[in-house]
């Protein structure tokens, strides 16, 4: 795991600031404290901070071949690297190191970009070609290591975060309003584009070619839902889920470093457990976060009951409000993207105290979206057989469910209600975004004219149609899961999970996000993850030998942190402060009395929690990326205190 970043200009004679490099490598330095080096030639500078996981003694980069012509710098495991180092043996390429670096290189050599077909783990590098004269920037399947990079119009620069990219004086620091609203429609900054005009994500699945002046976008892989034939029955193929996982967790152990685990007390982190138990002698750590409050659905019993099971060394901390209100401005730093995603500060907590103890977690991220665990699934597809059964009875239906929707307890199906009556594909695009969002439901009391006019509800949710017709015709649970897999996965889960981890100079890998698995699951039929009520039944019937029934049987919380108690109480007056600001008003974005009854709303009613969240760290990207033309805020250097 480490910290990637670059430039190369187009023009042949001209030469990269070495200052420059080192500048953009300085600024990410949380994701490599082990150690830096560069390459410079001429118009090309490639830069690298490690955090050292495998060689720790000759994995230094940037990397190269034995006659100096392929250069490379890169960030991520590959996790089949020693059956690839094999095979290149074999062919006659020789090897100065053990690490996987080296056989990224060797393996460009032999089969060009279409080496990354043979790559099974989670990456984003660079690659010169000196001969070809050709820049070669490629991302994982899944997005699980981030990439972004822009073009100046003279150069084209890369890095995995985009402070480093705003090192560099030629790239813009500029608000794109549209991504504002897209950023409010899935309280997550969906697609390839960010905030930041003209720089991008290289999307996951994708390869950049950089060559004679001509930049070139290619995707090399999807994710397919074909179905095996002959049809392996639903036990068979739990069993060969269970073998497949418990296959994949010891290829995400390898490591010259400890590795422990993050313990959340769900299925997920707790099957991932039960497979490394298996796979080493020693003592396996794990890590959990819990609340304060007796109300509050805390996750550390669960944890607690999976660690005795499998004899863990077990680590909890307790996070309070004022620790989470007093990390939000770094929060938004190091995410770089406004994120609406509490639970990230509880990670950045609970990771902090595994850096202590290892440098490597595993984690359960992936299963939901893989196997088919939210409830928002299950809903949805019992949603379309009360449709079917109602016909021209769904006006009456959708009455009904408004109705209830205002006894207390119940107002969660309101968005159901609104689904009944009309055939919008829309609702099946996201778990986040429907035409019904809060900030699309009040686009005209909330914005101001300036951005009313400046965006498009249908522009912002475009990404989700383009990737809704990749599946058409496909049963609806395979629609959903496809376009969660591109969007919510890479933009929202994984951009957390990387850069809060990362900026305790930690690396978390993600088993159940390994494409074999995840192709594995897509080849399943949809009811063996998703049937009547039950969520994810493949997964759970695969480990419900070895998890412990309340585990197994225990109500799905995602992530909890109490939240909403906090902006209610402890938290009220420093949202207020900074959401009623003149400094906020001062964006133009928003109405202020649209902003007040938001925070105050009519009749005794609930604020809404996730969007004044979302609001809030959007006001604090601002300050922290457009106000502050520094790139790197003092407080951050207290990170590592």
């Amino acid at each position: 795991m480490c910290g990637i970043c670059g430039k190369l200009y187009y023009d042949p004679v001209a030469q990269v600031s070495p200052d420059l490099l080192q500048r953009m490598m300085d600024v990410i330095s949380h994701r490599g404290p082990d150690g830096e080096g560069k390459f410079l030639s001429g118009p090309v500078g490639l830069g690298h901070r490690r955090l050292a996981i495998i060689d720790l003694n000759t994995g230094a980069q940037p990397m190269t071949n034995e006659d100096g012509t392929v250069w490379i710098v890169f960030n991520g495991e590959i996790y089949n690297f020693p059956e690839l180092r094999r095979e290149l043996l074999a062919k006659g390429h020789i090897f100065s190191s053990t690490t996987d670096t080296e056989v990224i290189i060797h393996l460009y050599e032999e089969y060009g970009v279409d080496c990354l077909s043979r790559l099974r783990g989670m990456f984003a590098f660079a690659l010169w070609d000196k001969k070809d004269r050709a820049l070669f920037l490629a991302r994982d399947r899944v997005g699980i290591k981030p990439l972004y990079y822009t073009d100046t119009g003279a150069a084209l620069l890369f890095a995995s975060e985009i402070k480093s990219l705003l090192v560099d004086p030629d790239c813009r620091r500029e608000v794109d309003p549209q991504m504002v609203d897209r950023f409010l429609t899935f309280l997550y900054p969906a697609g390839r584009e960010t905030l930041f005009k003209g720089i991008l994500k290289l999307d996951p699945g994708h390869y950049l070619l950089v060559k004679n002046g001509s930049v070139t976008c290619r995707k090399y892989w999807d994710l397919h839902f074909k179905r095996n034939e002959p049809l392996t029955n639903f036990n068979d193929a739990a069993d060969e889920l269970h073998e497949l996982v418990s296959k994949t967790v010891k290829e995400h152990m390898i490591s010259d470093v400890p590795v422990g685990i993050l313990l959340s007390g769900g299925v997920d982190s707790t099957a991932i457990l039960s497979c490394a138990v298996q796979e080493t002698q020693k003592k396996i750590k794990t890590f959990t976060v819990g609340f304060e409050g007796e109300d509050f659905a805390d996750e550390r019993p669960f944890a607690r009951l999976a660690a005795e099971r499998f004899g863990t060394d077990h680590h909890e901390i307790t996070l309070l409000p004022e620790q989470f209100s007093s990390f939000l401005p770094s929060y938004v730093w190091h995410m770089e993207e406004p994120v609406c995603e509490a639970p990230a500060i509880a990670l950045y907590y609970v990771s902090k105290l595994a850096r202590q103890h290892v440098k490597v977690l595993l984690s359960g991220e992936g299963g939901d979206e893989a196997f088919g665990g939210y409830s928002n699934y299950r809903n949805l597809l019992l949603l379309e057989k009360v449709k079917s059964l109602a016909g021209p009875l769904k006006g009456a239906l959708a009455h009904c469910i408004n109705g209830a929707s205002r006894i207390n307890g119940f107002g969660r199906i309101r968005k159901y209600a609104d689904l009944i009556q009309p055939d919008l594909p829309e609702y099946y695009y996201s778990r986040t975004a429907s035409p019904f969002s809060y900030f699309n439901r009040h686009r005209g009391g909330l914005y101001t004219e300036n951005l009313f006019v400046a965006t498009s509800a249908e522009r912002s949710t475009e990404v989700i149609r383009e990737l809704f017709q990749n599946v058409v015709g496909r049963p609806l649970l395979d629609q959903m899961l496809y376009v969660d897999t591109k969007t919510w996965l890479p933009d929202d889960l994984l951009i957390k999970a990387d850069k809060i981890t990362m900026a305790n100079s930690v690396e978390l890998r993600v088993p159940l996000l390994d494409h074999v698995v995840l192709e594995f699951a897509a080849s399943l039929p949809p009811d063996y993850k998703v049937k009547g009520l039950a969520t994810k039944r493949i997964f759970k019937q695969a480990f419900a030998r070895v998890i412990p029934k309340p585990i197994l049987k225990r109500k799905k919380t995602g992530f909890p942190v109490p939240l909403q108690k906090w902006l209610e109480h402890d938290l009220r007056d420093y949202a207020h402060d900074i959401l009623l600001s003149d400094r906020a008003s001062g964006r133009g974005y928003f109405r202020k009395s649209g902003m007040e009854k938001m925070l105050q709303p009519a009749n005794g009613s609930a604020a809404p929690t996730k969007e004044i969240f979302s609001l809030l760290t959007l006001e604090l990207w601002h300050r922290e990326f457009m106000d502050h033309q520094n790139v790197q805020p003092e407080r951050v250097a207290e990170l590592s205190g």
